[in-house]
C-alpha cells in the first residue's frame, strides 16, 4: 500500500502511524483478548485501494436495510464521500483534520494504527450548542471494491445543549465481495446534550471487519447508541463509553445473528470516572450452523466514581448444534458506594416452545422466527426509532430459512 502524506492524527503523521502498525504483531489467540478469534490466514497487507464502482444507495434504496426521511445524507465507499443533503447549522461534512481526531481512538492496537495511517474517507459530525436536529442525519458506507481496503473515520462532536441522532450503516456491493474493512469512530457528548447513535454493520461474508468505536460522555449528557452485528466473515468490533462528567448515562443496545461459518466478536468496556454515572449495556444475539460468537464486557468503576450504577447482560439463543458463544462479562470496581451487575447465558431454543408453534400448524422455520422474534422484543423495545426497531425486526427474522 502507498503511504499517505498529510497529518494522521493528533500531530502523528501517516508515516509515523504506518510505522506504528508495521511494528505490531497480528493478534493471536495467545493474546487473551484475542483468545476466542483467530485470524490465521489473514493478510491486511494483501488487501489493496481499488478504485470503487460508486457510492452506493441511499435509504429505502437497493442494499439499505433503512428507509426513512433524513436531515442530512452522506453516502461513501472506498472511491470517494458524496454530502446528498445537510441541514442548516450542522456541521455535515467530509472529515479532513479536526482538534479532537484521534483523542479517542489513536495508534493503540495494531488495527487502530493502520486506520490512522491510511484511512482516506470520513464525515464530520459537529451539532453546535443547543442546537436541535428533528429527523436522522444519516451516511451510508459501502465496500465496492474486489480485494479492497476500505478505512473509514467518523467523528461526531455533540456541543452542550444539542439533541440529534445518527445512522451509519456499513454495507457490501456485493454479497461475494472479498474485502477488509477498518473503521474508528469518535464520540464527543457534550454537557447535557444527546445523542442518538445507531451503528449496522451488513458487510459481504467475505469481508475481514475490524472497528474501535469509542464515546466521552460529558456531565448530565446522555448517549443512546444501537449496534446491529449481520454481516462480515471474521473480525472484531470494539464499543467504549467514557462516562466522564456527573449524571452522564450511556446505553448501548447490541443485536446480532450469525450463520453459516460466520465469527462476530464484539469487546465492550463501560467506564465510570466520574461519580452518579450510569451505563446499560444489553447485547442479544442468535446463532445458526457453525457460526460462533463471542462477547467480552468489562464494567470498570473508578476510585472517584462512587454512586455509580453499570449493568451489561449478554444472552445468545444456540439454534443449531455446532454453533458456539462464548460470554465473558467482567468487573473492576475501585470505589466503595456502586451498584453494579451483570449477567449471560447462552441456550439453545426450548424444544417445548417449538413443539407447541410446530402442533398448531407452523412450520419449523416459522416457529424459529416466531421464537427468535420473542427472543429479541426486550431489546427491540429499547430502540426510539420505530424505522430502525422495525428494519432490525426484519433482518433478524429473514435470517431464519423457511423450510
Amino acid at each position: 500500500m502507498a503511504e499517505l502524506s498529510g497529518e494522521a492524527l493528533r500531530g502523528l503523521s501517516r508515516k509515523e502511524a504506518l510505522a506504528r502498525y508495521r511494528s505490531l504483531e497480528l493478534p493471536t489467540t495467545k493474546d487473551e483478548h484475542w483468545r476466542f478469534t483467530d485470524l490465521a490466514g489473514f493478510d491486511p497487507d494483501s488487501f489493496e485501494h481499488v478504485s470503487g464502482s460508486g457510492l452506493g444507495a441511499g435509504p429505502g434504496q437497493t442494499g439499505s436495510l433503512l428507509d426513512l426521511e433524513t436531515a442530512g445524507t452522506a453516502l461513501a465507499s472506498d472511491s470517494g464521500i458524496e454530502i446528498v443533503n445537510a441541514p442548516e447549522g450542522v456541521t455535515f461534512a467530509p472529515l479532513v483534520e479536526h482538534p479532537r481526531l484521534g483523542e479517542l481512538v489513536g495508534v493503540e492496537d495494531k488495527f487502530a494504527a493502520h486506520n490512522a495511517a491510511l484511512w482516506r474517507n470520513g464525515l464530520l459530525v459537529h451539532v453546535p450548542r443547543g442546537v436541535e436536529v428533528e429527523k436522522p442525519l444519516y451516511v451510508r458506507v459501502t465496500s465496492s471494491g474486489e480485494g479492497c481496503a476500505l478505512f473509514w473515520r467518523l467523528l461526531v462532536v455533540a456541543e452542550e445543549g444539542s439533541r440529534f441522532t445518527l445512522i451509519e450503516e456499513l454495507n457490501s456491493e456485493s454479497l461475494e465481495l472479498s474485502a477488509y474493512s477498518n473503521v474508528a469512530a469518535e464520540l464527543f457528548v457534550g454537557k447535557a446534550a444527546k445523542l442518538e447513535y445507531v451503528s449496522i454493520q451488513n458487510l459481504s461474508r467475505q469481508t475481514w471487519h475490524f472497528a474501535a468505536h469509542r464515546a466521552r460522555v460529558e456531565r448530565d449528557a446522555e448517549l443512546d447508541w444501537v449496534a446491529g452485528g449481520f454481516g462480515s466473515r471474521n473480525g472484531k468490533t470494539r464499543i467504549q463509553n467514557d462516562l466522564a462528567g456527573p449524571g452522564a448515562t450511556s446505553r448501548v443496545t447490541g443485536a446480532y445473528f450469525a450463520d453459516g461459518a460466520q465469527h462476530l466478536d464484539y469487546d465492550t468496556f463501560q467506564e465510570h470516572i466520574a461519580p452518579n454515572t450510569t451505563s446499560d449495556f444489553a447485547f442479544k444475539g442468535a446463532l445458526r450452523d457453525e457460526s460462533s460468537v463471542v462477547w467480552r464486557g468489562m464494567i470498570k468503576v473508578e476510585k472517584d466514581a462512587q454512586r455509580t450504577n453499570g449493568y451489561q447482560v449478554n444472552r445468545n439463543l444456540i439454534l443449531s448444534p455446532k454453533a458456539r458463544a462464548d460470554s465473558i462479562p467482567g468487573l473492576e470496581i475501585e470505589a466503595n458506594d456502586v451498584r453494579c451487575t451483570h449477567g449471560a447465558t447462552n441456550s439453545p431454543v426450548n424444544r417445548d416452545e417449538l413443539f407447541y408453534c410446530m402442533a398448531r400448524g407452523l412450520s419449523r422455520g416459522a416457529a424459529e422466527r416466531l421464537i427468535v422474534r420473542g427472543f429479541f422484543q426486550d431489546i427491540l423495545d429499547r430502540i426510539e426509532l420505530e424505522p430502525v426497531r422495525e428494519a432490525l425486526a426484519d433482518v433478524l427474522e429473514a435470517r431464519i430459512p423457511a423450510a
